[in-house]
């Protein structure tokens, strides 16, 4: 049984909601529609992001309830997929760009929502990973365009995206911090190119990008000149929610996997039952404070307590899989498939074996913000600590030595 009473903040907007869920499933039957034609009739409905504005996949009312709306549809048996498919365009970029965007880019969210373009970020770099205001990627101002050169790492869905978030230098006269500006580049326009970066598992799901004297419109140019950064943070703190904010259904995901294995293998072990218990507990509380997280949050960015849950998750998450390994002993050695492929957007939610998911989970700690910094975060900005020494803050970027 699904709580649906996720707010008391305002029940006439919660009844707003409610109705516009019921609208939406009796015009468009889960059963009978397409993902595709769903979704954008969701979209039309107000019921994409509830908190943005109408006509913009929005209802204007408090986020908290985006929860009840999930709620209704996971009842209702409709597919919410596209937004793990899509999850950097929906998790992150429709935020940013509701906050930040023009007219002409908030029109860019529906074929988002209904996945007829992938988005991608790229902010880290081979010498700016942690330290992402190092970056060293350059944009230069040419009449209405931006001419854009340098490299991109770790960019996820790189190789199925349309679009793509791009944070570049604009003024390396400036403290790091001040002379970034965020853009949306289209991915197949010329000078950019993608290479693969393949993982433990056989995967290539990151990848590199070069930029090549790729231009890009001024238009596509979110925010001001030199305020990229106050734009990243921004994407970031969204990124943190998606990952570590995602509501899943009791007993799934890693510790469903795990019980899994248990109810094969059955081990006659008291001690292993007890650890089982304790990651069974530990996931549902995290499970049960981030359906409590969302019901508190306010519109607007999501501040640093976002890296609560995905601090938690991520160290959570390879516990769990590793306890998966123990339970199929020699068993766990058998993973066979190492072969290359560069996956989906679709197969990269596929089923997967226990094993891949395990050497997938290590990746948990470090995408997203690594755990280090996840740490730093909620100590200097929720706890209030002192600061980690930080001594290029106030110089020039182009005066900061580089190796």
């Amino acid at each position: 049984m699904t709580n649906n009473d996720t707010t008391d903040k305002d029940p006439e907007e919660q009844t707003r909601v409610r109705e516009a869920v019921e609208r939406l499933l009796a015009d468009n039957p889960p059963e009978t529609t397409e993902d595709r034609d769903f979704w954008g009739a969701q979209y039309d409905a107000g019921l994409a992001w509830v908190q943005f504005p109408e006509g913009n996949g929005g209802l204007g009312v408090s986020p908290a309830h985006q929860t009840l709306v999930s709620s209704m549809l996971d009842e209702a048996g409709a597919s919410q997929r596209n937004r793990l498919v899509n999850i950097l365009g929906i998790g992150m970029g429709a935020p940013v760009i509701n906050t930040f965007g023009t007219d002409q880019q908030k029109q860019m969210l529906r074929p988002m929502f209904v996945v007829d373009e992938i988005w991608c970020q790229m902010f880290s770099e081979p010498g700016a990973g942690s330290d992402v205001a190092a970056l060293a990627t350059r944009a230069v101002r040419d009449g209405d365009e931006w001419i854009v050169n340098g490299q991109k790492v770790w960019t996820t869905l790189g190789h199925l995206a349309k679009w793509g978030m791009l944070v570049a230098r604009t003024d390396p006269d400036v403290p790091k911090h001040k002379g970034l500006t965020y853009f949306l580049i289209d991915m197949e326009s010329p000078g950019v190119e993608i290479r693969p970066l393949r993982q433990i598992t056989g995967e290539a799901e990151f990848n590199e990008v070069y930029f090549t004297d790729a231009r890009i419109p001024d238009s596509m140019r979110v925010g001001e000149i030199g305020d990229g950064w106050r734009v990243a943070i921004a994407t970031l703190m969204n990124e943190r929610v998606a990952i570590g904010g995602n509501v899943t259904p009791r007993e799934s995901g890693s510790i469903g996997d795990v019980m899994k294995v248990w109810k094969e293998r059955r081990p006659d072990d008291p001690g292993k039952r007890d650890e089982l218990m304790k990651l069974w507990i530990e996931a549902e509380a995290m499970r049960l404070t981030t359906i409590r997280a969302g019901q508190a949050r306010e519109a607007g960015t999501p501040g640093p307590e976002g890296s609560t849950g995905k601090l938690h998750w991520a160290e959570a998450n390879k516990r769990i899989y590793e306890f998966g390994m123990e339970l199929l002993g020699a068993d766990a050695m058998l993973f066979t498939d190492y072969s290359y492929r560069a996956p989906s957007a679709e197969q990269r939610r596929e089923e997967k074996d226990i094993r891949e998911k395990f050497l997938r989970s290590r990746a948990n700690s470090i995408e997203g913000g690594t755990t280090q910094i996840m740490k730093n975060i909620l100590g200097e900005r929720v706890l209030g600590l002192p600061g980690e020494p930080r001594v290029d803050k106030d110089l020039p970027w182009n005066e900061v030595p580089r190796s």
